[in-house]
C-alpha cells in the first residue's frame, strides 16, 4: 500500500517553495517554482506521490493559486495566516523552505483552521463593487471641491441632480470665466 503525502506552499510574490512530507512526517520532496498557479498545479500532478492535502496560507496570491489548484482536481486547503504563523513561529529558522514544509507537517498532522476562499465569479463582482465605489467617491469629492471653489465667488449651487450639476455650476460661473477671460 502507498504512503500518503502532504504538500505545504509558501506563497510569496514571485516565487513559491513547495514541500512534499510523507505520512511520517519525512521531507520527501521540496521545490522552488514561479507563482505562476499554472506551473505549480503541474508540478504537483507531476508528482507520483499519492497527495492527501495540499496546503497555502491565505494570501494576496492564495485565491489564485487556491482556484487553479481546486480547478485540476488538487485537494487544495486555504489556511488561517495567524493560526499557521503561530504554529510557524517555533522554528528556529525561518526561511520560506522552512514555512513550506512547517506548513506541510501540519496539514499531514491536522493542525489547520481553513478559511473560505471566494469563487472566482464572486472576486470579480466584489472588485467591480469596488471600483464603482472609489469611482463614486472620487465623483463626490470632486463635486464637493467644486462647491467650495465657486462658493469663494459668492455663488451658492443648492440641490442638484447628477445630470444637472454640469450645467449648473457652468450657468454660474459663465460671467466669472469671462472675466478672467478678457484679462
Amino acid at each position: 500500500m502507498s504512503q500518503s503525502h502532504y504538500i505545504g506552499l509558501d506563497v510569496s510574490a514571485r516565487t513559491v517553495n513547495l514541500c512534499v512530507v510523507d505520512h511520517d512526517g519525512h521531507v520527501v520532496h521540496e521545490r522552488k517554482l514561479s507563482s505562476d498557479p499554472e506551473e505549480i498545479a503541474q508540478h504537483i500532478l507531476s508528482l507520483r506521490f499519492p497527495i492527501v492535502r495540499v496546503g497555502l496560507e491565505a494570501g494576496m496570491l492564495s485565491q489564485h493559486i487556491y482556484g487553479r489548484l481546486a480547478e485540476a482536481n488538487i485537494p487544495v486547503v486555504c489556511v488561517e495566516t495567524r493560526h499557521m504563523k503561530a504554529a510557524l513561529a517555533a522554528q528556529l529558522n525561518k526561511i520560506d523552505r522552512h514555512d513550506a514544509r512547517g506548513i506541510a507537517q501540519m496539514m499531514g498532522v491536522g493542525l489547520f483552521k481553513p478559511v473560505h476562499v471566494k469563487t472566482p465569479n464572486s472576486q470579480r463582482l466584489r472588485t467591480i463593487l469596488t471600483a464603482r465605489q472609489l469611482l463614486r467617491n472620487k465623483l463626490q469629492d470632486v463635486e464637493n471641491e467644486i462647491r467650495g471653489l465657486i462658493r469663494n465667488f459668492g455663488y451658492h449651487l443648492g440641490k442638484v441632480t447628477a445630470r444637472d450639476f454640469e450645467p449648473r455650476v457652468r450657468n454660474l460661473t459663465a460671467d466669472t470665466v469671462l472675466i478672467f477671460a478678457e484679462s
